[in-house]
């Protein structure tokens, strides 16, 4: 089993380098929208970390879809 990873407050220049990196939309459905949210792409549930490579911007609603689940449709392209 593995070890849940703590849940941190992600600080506000991190965020903003997720969205900007990202491209302000959703990693997920491809919106562009106002309401984004970070979320983990490894959930910390599964062992996922708090880096910043394992966080992606989702809109609301996948987010809330995608839950503590990985998401199939994630298609990251790391530059």
């Amino acid at each position: 089993m593995l070890k849940k990873s703590p849940r941190i407050l992600i600080p506000p220049e991190v965020r903003k380098y997720v969205y900007e990196r990202d491209k302000y939309q959703c990693q997920s459905c491809g919106k562009r929208e106002k309401q984004l949210n970070i979320d983990h792409i490894i959930p910390l549930a599964k062992g996922g970390t708090n880096d910043i490579s394992n966080l992606q911007t989702l809109c609301w609603q996948c987010n809330q879809q995608k839950k503590d689940n990985l998401d199939p449709r994630f298609k990251r392209h790391f530059t």
